[in-house]
């Protein structure tokens, strides 16, 4: 279960913007814009899901799902 709160801070990890993630994933920026206004778990469609956080995770981030979900930048 990914949060929007961990799209919202991985996206501020990696400093993209929005239409920088839209881009990248592949989807359409209304679409990255209601996933993160969702309230707890994103909401979307599960391709969509699929594809924005592969984006994300291509560029350095790892999502962390401990006692408290999360994102961090890899190590390179």
């Amino acid at each position: 279960m990914i949060l929007s709160i961990q799209f919202r801070a991985a996206r501020a990890l990696l400093r993209w913007d929005q239409k920088h993630l839209a881009e990248s994933a592949g989807v359409s920026l209304p679409t990255i814009k209601r996933m993160e206004m969702s309230e707890g778990e994103v909401r979307g469609t599960a391709s969509n899901v699929w594809k924005v956080q592969r984006a994300l995770e291509g560029a350095g981030i790892e999502f962390t799902n401990d006692d408290a979900p999360g994102v961090r930048l890899r190590r390179r």
